[in-house]
């Protein structure tokens, strides 16, 4: 069967929302895919994956049983789509003899107690922290630090899900006792609750690709964020200048922190704060970030991460001698915006004619509606509930500044509610 097998395979895990950029990176590259699941159904909770585009889907089973049936596709590689297929990724890589980061830390690399501990014992700059099961316990830690404010968060999720930022004992109760018990966007159980110092300073998107140690940064690029409450709101964020503060006291910290994690291979997101005494890790994980979208990231930093990662693997010679250990590009400026909402309700229509008005403002590359008709739109406390995803990109700055305002004025007409639905405003 090999024999009469013409093209390489890459087995993708999870590939959900932003995983669905992998298969047409490998198909530029003559590889085909094969998808495995983590879980028994799947996430409906995320955008799935576009089955079409695999050669096979493998029936969820053990790692063992799922490692012998990869068997024989022959694969050159297995990579996570997405923060569930992790450490699945890194068990069929090991268990396949394929470049793997290995299971020895894959735990660290979901859950984000394991994740700064790691740090902490290799001397990463890290946040100080403790994860309970009691809300006194929690409050009675942020008590005895006596500096607020302080972070409360679920051990594992993604897109701020679940993020506090408590300025005294009573937020955080509030906040952990709203995690404790409830289940993730992952289908996860939140049995534990974290609370962590704030690390004060900038906050930074930060993408890496890996091969064997040798390493890209994709991009990085600085958040602008609100306080709502306590919830950080994301506005936009706007690319770094390479070469120039503070990328790359960014990038060397990002070195230390992929090594003390163990990742040497495949795609990395990662959130950093540059903080009085340096960088500091808010979190990471290893798989590509959720803001990818490849033709938007080729004419800003003249790559993606998705065929960056899909380069990797499938040629890693020209991964190394063309991009590791070079730096981006910033051929424009860019951003990207994140439209709020307080209104509640159910979705009766989109306002097609308020998109297009959008859509033709001079730096807008695309603009994407997250919410259909009969979906239920709440006020915007975390990425998941952000309302519109407006990529922008123009020589001027003047120009992104104007169609920024502009987007935000807009957004609040985008979606039409049920006549029976409550607006909050």
């Amino acid at each position: 069967m090999r024999s009469a097998q013409k093209r390489p395979v890459a087995v993708l895990v999870d590939a959900y929302t932003s995983g669905n950029h992998l298969p047409p990176a490998f198909a530029k590259l003559d590889v085909d895919v094969v998808h495995v699941q983590s879980t028994p159904e799947l996430m409906t909770s995320m955008r799935l994956p576009d089955l079409t585009a695999y050669r096979a889907v493998v029936p969820y089973g053990t790692p063992a049983e799922t490692a012998e049936r990869l068997r024989e596709f022959a694969p050159v590689c297995v990579v996570a789509g997405q923060e569930p297929g992790v450490e699945l990724a890194d068990e069929l890589s090991e268990l396949l003899g394929l470049p793997t980061n290995g299971t020895a830390l894959s735990r660290a690399r979901r859950d984000k107690y394991e994740m700064i501990e790691t740090l902490r014992r290799a001397g990463v700059r890290c946040a100080d922290q403790l994860k309970s099961d009691s809300v006194e316990e929690l409050v009675a830690w942020a008590e005895r630090r006596g500096e607020y404010p302080v972070v409360v968060k679920p051990l594992s999720s993604a897109a701020t899900e679940g993020v506090a930022v408590c300025r005294g004992p009573e937020e955080v109760r509030e906040a952990a006792e709203a995690v404790l018990g409830t289940v993730n966007i992952f289908g996860e159980r939140n049995d534990e609750v974290l609370v962590q110092s704030f690390l004060q300073g900038e906050e930074y998107m930060v993408d890496f690709v890996s091969y064997a140690g040798q390493r890209r940064a994709c991009g990085i690029w600085q958040y602008h964020k609100r306080l709502d409450g306590i919830h950080r709101i994301y506005d936009r964020d706007s690319i770094t200048t390479p070469g120039a503060s503070p990328e790359p006291q960014i990038t060397a910290y990002m070195h230390e922190v992929l090594d003390a994690l163990g990742i040497q291979y495949g795609p990395t997101h990662a959130e950093v704060i540059v903080t009085p005494q340096g960088p500091a890790l808010v979190e990471i994980g290893a798989r590509l970030s959720g803001g990818v979208l490849p033709d938007f990231h080729d004419l800003c930093v003249g790559a993606n991460q998705a065929d960056l990662t899909a380069l990797a693997y499938a040629r890693p010679q020209e991964f190394l001698d063309q991009y590791a250990g070079r730096p981006y590009s910033k051929l424009t400026e860019a951003s990207q915006i994140f439209a709020s909402t307080t209104l509640d309700g159910i979705v009766d229509s989109l306002d097609q004619d308020v998109l297009a008005q959008i859509q033709a403002l001079e730096s807008v590359h695309l603009a994407i509606p997250k919410l259909a008709p009969g979906s239920r739109i709440r006020p915007t406390v975390d990425l998941y509930t952000a309302t519109l995803v407006v990529w922008t990109r123009h020589a001027s700055t003047e120009v992104l500044e104007r169609d920024y305002a502009r987007v935000l004025e807009l957004a609040g007409r985008v979606y039409r509610l049920r006549e029976d639905a409550k607006a909050a405003a």
